[in-house]
Formats: structure tokens, C-alpha cells, sequence
């Protein structure tokens, strides 16, 4: 299976909850976004490598990265390779005494180790196609939508937040109207880069799709 190339974007914050993050991948060759909500720990644990902030102790990503030179472990890269129900999964591909090793990791630690080995990211095609979201150079207009008389509002997409490792929870009918206005929010969300909202509008999206 392809297997595309991706750089870290950043870290947005989360609008809805506290503590949370979107960390956003990039196509290196290409104008794909992948949006995915991760835990603070995480998201510091990323940051802070990323930023070269060195820690008094070693924090877990540290430990592994320290406990795998040690045993002359090698990460040669990580991909994320599936997407099930909103939940992302990736795999560490892992080299040791000439043998490849495949470990399952959630896409959150995969990251925060591979910035640590500064080796490859990586996502599978087939989750590019379903999750991923293209940035187009013209931001759209703001559209706001009322609650009644069939309609909704951003407060109710709030409602459907998977983290990965968690299911997703939805409220929002599933209508080709919805559909359309769930498009144009996409746009909004999109033109301001509030990354966090556009991964939930995608997975909500993607929901009514496999619905139809």
C-alpha cells in the first residue's frame, strides 16, 4: 500500500476542551491536511522536542528513545495506518539485529518518538483519502446557521469530539442539506485554521457518507 509523506504542521489548541490538542500533518508534496485531536501529555511531549527543550528528568518518550539506543534498537519510521470508527492507528517500524519489528502505537506517541529519532512520518494513502483535508488557498465567507426549523449549529458539532482511542459520539441527522452545510463549515473552519473543529466536521462527514 502507498505510503505518503508527512511533516508536522503544528499544534493547535483545543476551542472545546481543555488540555486537548489537534496535531496537524502536512503532505511534504501535496496540500492534504490530517487533523488529529491528542491528549496535553502528548502534545507536550511532542512540543517539547520539537522546540529542543531539554527536560531535568526524562519523560516516557524520552525513556523509550533512551531505553531503545541502549539496546541498539533503531526506529526507521512511522505510519499511520488505519483509520476505524474515528480512531487513528499507527505502527513504529523498528530495526534491530538486521530483523524488522512492527509495533502498534497510537498516532500521538508514534510522533512524539519519531521527532525524538527524527525519522520519516508516514500515513497510508487510504487514510489520506478518508480523513485527510485540502487546503485551498481562498478562505470562505463565514456562514452561521440557526437551530430551528431543521437547522444547526457549530455548539452541536461540539458534540461529536472523538479523541483517538475513543468513539464517536454524533447528534447531528443525517440529510444531503446536513451534508452540504457541514461542507461549508468545513470551508469555515478550514479558512480560519481551527483545525481541531475541521477534523470533528470531517469525521461527521465522513459518518454520513458511510450512512447514505
Amino acid at each position: 500500500m502507498k505510503k505518503i509523506r508527512l511533516d508536522i504542521i503544528g499544534l493547535s489548541s483545543s476551542h472545546s476542551q481543555i488540555g486537548h490538542y489537534a496535531l496537524v500533518l502536512g503532505e511534504s508534496e501535496g496540500s492534504r491536511r490530517l487533523p488529529i485531536i491528542i491528549g496535553g501529555a502528548e502534545a507536550q511531549a511532542i512540543a517539547l522536542e520539537l522546540e529542543s527543550i531539554k527536560t531535568n528528568r526524562p519523560m516516557t518518550h524520552d525513556l523509550i528513545y533512551n531505553l531503545a539506543t541502549h539496546f541498539d534498537i533503531s526506529l526507521m519510521e512511522i505510519v499511520i495506518n488505519d483509520l476505524h470508527e474515528g480512531i487513528f492507528y499507527a505502527r513504529l517500524i523498528l530495526e534491530n539485529d538486521g530483523e524488522i519489528h512492527e509495533i502498534d502505537s497510537r498516532p500521538s506517541d508514534a510522533v512524539a518518538i519519531a521527532v525524538r529519532f527524527k525519522v520519516p512520518i508516514y500515513a497510508y494513502e487510504n487514510v489520506l483519502d478518508e480523513a485527510g483535508i485540502i487546503i485551498d488557498e481562498e478562505e470562505e465567507e463565514g456562514q452561521e446557521y440557526a437551530d430551528d426549523e431543521g437547522e444547526f449549529s457549530l455548539a452541536e458539532v461540539e458534540k461529536s469530539d472523538p479523541l483517538e482511542g475513543e468513539e464517536e459520539v454524533s447528534s447531528i441527522k443525517s440529510s444531503p442539506d446536513n451534508l452540504r452545510k457541514l461542507n461549508s463549515l468545513l470551508e469555515e473552519a478550514l479558512g480560519r485554521e481551527d483545525y481541531e473543529l475541521a477534523a470533528k466536521l470531517r469525521d461527521e462527514i465522513s459518518r454520513m457518507k458511510k450512512n447514505d
